[in-house]
This record gives structure tokens, C-alpha cells and sequence, in this order.
């Protein structure tokens, strides 16, 4: 099955860790439910103030329409700065690598 990822980062001035974790667990729970979804690594890094994620969908057009459904959730949000990319992945490459590939 092919994978399409979204990578998006953002300013962000915390929270941080678990706090982050436990401020943010109902986005989470949403995210789980969106169509395509596949899995998600939430990213941190409170030195640089960013946050966000990578995100695998089954299809493009799916990882597409979350890209601009989340683009509009986190500017309903305040967020400002947000930066969003659709990848394809390269099955062939990402197996010699490890990744966990579907």
C-alpha cells in the first residue's frame, strides 16, 4: 500500500512533554479518526519553539485534504507560521532503512 506523508511545523511556546501530551490528548484523539489516517509522530523541539508532526495517510488525496483541514483548524487555533508538506514515500528505499512501511 503506498504511504503519503504530511509534515507540518509551527511556532510554538509550549507546552512541552507530558504536559504536552496531556493538553493536546483530544486533538490526538480526533487525528485518529480522520479518513486515510494511518499513524502519527508528534514532534517537539522547545529550543527552536517549534512543534508539530508527520503524519501517514493511505492515499494523497487524503493526506492532501487533512493538510488543509488542519491548516485551517490550527489558524482557528492562532497559530501563525505554519509550514505543510505532502510527501510520497519510497517504499523501496525506506524498507532498506527500517521505516515501518505498510
Amino acid at each position: 500500500m503506498p504511504i503519503t506523508l504530511v509534515q507540518v511545523d509551527f511556532p510554538h511556546q509550549g507546552p512541552w512533554g507530558a504536559e504536552m501530551a496531556a493538553a493536546f490528548e483530544g486533538l490526538a484523539q480526533s487525528i485518529a479518526q480522520e479518513p486515510g489516517f494511518l499513524f502519527k509522530y508528534w514532534t517537539e523541539d522547545p529550543s527552536q519553539g517549534i512543534a508539530g508532526g508527520v503524519y501517514a495517510f493511505a492515499s494523497r488525496a487524503q493526506a492532501e485534504a487533512y493538510l488543509a483541514m488542519h491548516t485551517t483548524r490550527l489558524q482557528g487555533f492562532g497559530v501563525t507560521g505554519i509550514r505543510g508538506l505532502v510527501l510520497d514515500v519510497n517504499e523501496a528505499l525506506s524498507r532498506i532503512d527500517g521505516a515501518p512501511v505498510l
